[in-house]
């Protein structure tokens, strides 16, 4: 287990420790650090007043050249046992006499090393100069001493240190184990009061304060957020059950519905049956239209032209004139029943939408126009690229009907002109098709994609009213809409989206 899993408890008795022992840690090496420092300085000072001694009890037998003598004062080293060597000199460098007696002579050097004490490889060296006052010298003494001294102080030192750091950490542990618990308790509390809170889901508890502190203003804030959540759980409970009753309500509703939605599709059902016979009967009377009433049409118009070619002698400029009405109004009258069909095949065709280019279906209907009257000199002004997304076969009848009634009003200008293009109407392309024909009072303008609506008199215009209906409910079927702007004798333009 990691440290951070640690209870609270053991975390601040570790912390109080730890700061404690590194404390005493630091405390104890400084301690024993002086100690070996201060007992190594005076093991120098020891060693330099016991040289200086020996130094001035040496300068009789130097000076005399007295081994014996000399031999005796060295002797008397015994009395220091951490002195292991002693040497004295003569003034020329030469080994006059050693202690201990016996002390090999390869153990000293071979002439004296320069004045001074000081530790080293493991000793306290000491070299003292040997001469009378206000003589020249006479020799030199040296001094080789160990460094046990030291080393039992060092250990001593740190036996000491161990023993109070240890002392004082076991003293810091029980007054941790003590003082911890007034930091600990009221964490421990939160801690024992929001697992029983969690698993009880009993938002009533609250958390004792056991002090003014920051832990208190703690354990108040926890208290006040309970009140909060008890609160806004009663709410939900509240709403929870508010939602139950609105969701049975729903559910209701939603079979109601479901019910009334299931009759209305019956209904439909049975008004697409309906629907389906009264196009198959729509498709009998059409065909019955298309043969049985064109029949007599073309019986009319036959006698009509029988009469006028066999009998037109017998016949004065008046009757002449009633046979040509008879026939244009029977022509005419077939004219109007095609159209007529044509608008009902538009209406219930079956859609097939891709990319058309009407651009080129446009010039299509335009060359169309110019091989059926030749005699007709109209410039045309098609944009080019012009291209949709639709039904190519209805789309060319509208822009059929669409070219045909400009072609068909502008037969009475000197220079006539029909333009095909697109433009943008509040953000959305607009298709056009204007000329410089008749135009129109815009104040019949609702009039001109109504069926049978003319605004110009056969005579002046033919034509059976049925063209812009057609138009219009092409691109109704394409989700687009159409209207028409225009002036008398200034031309109309015709706009439709998709």
């Amino acid at each position: 287990m990691s440290l951070r899993d640690w209870p609270i408890k053991q975390k601040l008795t570790a912390m109080l420790l730890l700061i404690s022992g590194l404390v005493l840690l630091l405390t104890s090496a400084a301690f024993v650090t002086y100690q070996v420092v201060a007992f190594r300085q005076t093991t120098l000072k020891n060693l330099a007043t016991l040289g200086r001694v020996i130094a001035a009890n040496s300068t009789a037998s130097l000076a005399f050249a007295n081994q014996a003598d000399a031999r005796e004062i060295l002797s008397a080293l015994k009395a220091e046992p951490h002195v292991v060597a002693a040497a004295l000199y003569d003034k020329d460098g030469r080994l006059f006499s050693r202690y201990p007696a016996d002390l090999p002579r390869d153990s000293l050097s071979a002439a004296p090393a320069r004045d001074g004490y000081r530790f080293e490889q493991g000793h306290v060296i000491g070299v003292e100069a040997v001469a009378e006052v206000g003589s020249t010298r006479l020799g030199t003494l040296y001094l080789r001493s160990d460094m046990k001294a030291v080393s039992r102080t060092l250990w001593l030192s740190a036996g000491i240190a161990a023993g109070v750091m240890a002392i004082s950490l076991l003293a810091a542990y029980l007054l941790a184990a003590v003082l911890q618990g007034w930091i600990s308790q009221p964490i421990l509390t939160l801690a024992e009061t929001a697992t029983a809170i969690s698993t009880r889901q009993d938002y009533s508890v609250r958390a004792p304060k056991l002090g003014e502190d920051e832990l208190g203003t703690l354990t108040d804030a926890f208290n006040q957020m309970l009140d909060r959540i008890g609160d806004q759980n009663r709410a939900l409970k509240a709403s929870e059950e508010e939602l139950r009753r609105y969701a049975g309500e729903l559910e209701q509703r939603v079979a109601e519905r479901t019910h009334e939605l299931e009759e209305r599709n019956e209904a439909l059902r049975r008004n697409a049956a309906e629907l389906a016979a009264s196009n198959t009967e729509l498709d009998a009377f059409a065909y019955s239209v298309s043969h049985d009433l064109r029949a007599p049409l073309r019986s009319i118009d036959g006698f009509s032209q029988v009469l006028l070619e066999d009998y037109a002698a017998r016949l004065d400029e008046a009757g002449r004139d009633s046979l040509q009405r008879v026939r244009a109004a029977t022509q005419r009258m077939g004219t109007l029943i095609d159209d007529l069909l044509k608008l009902a095949r538009v209406t219930r065709a079956e859609m097939r939408t891709e990319a058309v280019d009407l651009s080129g279906m446009a010039q299509d209907i335009a060359a169309e126009l110019q091989r059926t009257t030749p005699a007709r000199q109209v410039e045309f002004a098609i944009a080019p690229g012009l291209g949709a997304r639709g039904d190519p076969r209805l789309l060319r009848v509208a822009l059929d009907n669409l070219l045909r009634n400009s072609w068909k009003y502008t037969a009475k200008q000197a220079q006539p002109r029909i333009e095909f293009a697109s433009i943008q109407v509040n953000g959305t392309r607009a298709f056009m098709v204007r000329d410089n024909g008749a135009g129109f009072d815009m104040k019949y303008a609702d009039k001109l994609f109504g069926v049978f609506q003319r605004l110009h008199s056969a005579s002046e215009f033919e034509g059976t009213g049925v063209g812009l209906a057609t138009v219009r409910r092409i691109i109704t079927r394409h989700g687009g809409r159409t209207w028409a702007e225009g002036a008398v004798g200034q031309g109309a333009t015709f706009y439709f989206t998709l």
